[in-house]
């Protein structure tokens, strides 16, 4: 009887993979071009064909000691599960990993054992994940540093102030910053020693910001020396201490034929109604005050104004950033 059963268990769920519908659903979903959107349509389609309890999609934040996954994505029955129901569960954990390392991993709940042809319908899945957002970075990331660009900020900036107008910070706590960081003299490194050690020069200092920086704050290039940084969940002391870890890391770093090299910070707490132009400009306005004032440190837009460092700039409406 337990044969039988198994058997049109099996049959079902492949019912249930075969349905032409399974196509057209994959093809919404790598239709997406936002990279949480992309997460959010794979996540569901899973819960839906595997009529699955849930399926959570976590990412790995190794930049903390050891290894910590951040959840990207959920999808979960309309039905409301208590603690003990959830244990009753059968829950089947599939690694996401790239080029051998560990970069994710997907966790179903399903009311009996998954079966070995939907398991191979999840890793297929978790193969298009891979590849579409091989191709978002491929559209999103400086080439040369692997950082987000510039043309991905705006749309990440945006993403980042409807969630503080919206009240949904993960965690509740801690604020988020924009700093700005601008190589110190790097011209001179460039007709010192060329482009191609200047090249080194970049690619090592985005390399110090990837190993200082948490896996959720976001890093871009903007070009030539300059790099932006959005801290989220810290407090004002706590991104202080961030951005002078940097700094720090970055200056007691031995470059190749250039040895020293020091950067410039400049940031500011971002706002829910802040444009990308005006928490870019804010952050310029600190930096520029470092450079005029020796280079080689941090400096914090609102602390200089308190400070009558700098007057506080009004402006109305907002410019075109790009």
């Amino acid at each position: 009887m337990e044969n039988v059963q198994n058997k049109a268990s099996g049959t079902a769920h492949l019912a249930r993979v075969a349905n032409p519908l399974l196509v057209g659903r994959v093809a919404d979903a790598t239709a997406q071009r936002d990279r949480d959107a992309l997460d959010s349509s794979i996540v569901g389609l899973l819960q839906e064909f595997l009529d699955a309890r849930s399926v959570d999609l976590y990412r790995v934040d190794d930049a903390d000691t050891g290894v910590r996954f951040v959840k990207r994505a959920a999808a979960a029955r309309d039905e409301q599960l208590d603690g003990a129901s959830q244990l009753e569960g059968c829950r089947k954990t599939f690694p996401i990993e790239e080029r051998g390392t560990l970069i994710g991993k997907l966790e179903v709940l399903c009311d009996a054992p998954i079966t070995a042809r939907d398991s191979v319908l999840v890793r297929g899945m978790l193969r298009v994940l891979r590849n579409q957002l091989s191709l978002l970075d491929y559209g999103e990331r400086d080439t040369l540093t692997g950082l987000l660009n510039r043309k991905t900020f705006e749309t990440r900036f945006h993403k980042l102030t409807a969630t503080l107008r919206a009240g949904n910070v993960p965690g509740g706590s801690g604020a988020s910053w924009l700093g700005l960081l601008d190589i110190d003299h790097f011209k001179t490194i460039n007709d010192r020693y060329g482009h191609l050690f200047g090249d080194e020069v970049l690619l090592t200092v985005s390399q110090i910001m990837k190993r200082t920086f948490r896996g959720a704050d976001e890093l871009f290039r903007f070009g030539g020396e300059e790099f932006v940084i959005v801290l989220e969940e810290a407090d004002e002391p706590g991104a202080r201490i961030a951005f002078e870890r940097l700094r720090a890391a970055i200056e007691a770093h031995t470059f190749p034929q250039a040895g020293r090299v020091t950067v410039s910070l400049g940031f500011t707490r971002l706002i829910a109604r802040d444009m990308p132009a005006t928490a870019i400009e804010r952050a310029d306005a600190a930096l520029y005050y470092v450079k005029r004032n020796g280079r080689n440190r941090g400096e914090q837009y609102e602390a200089l104004i308190a400070a009558g460092k700098l007057e506080e700039q009004h402006r109305e409406g907002d410019v075109e950033l790009f």
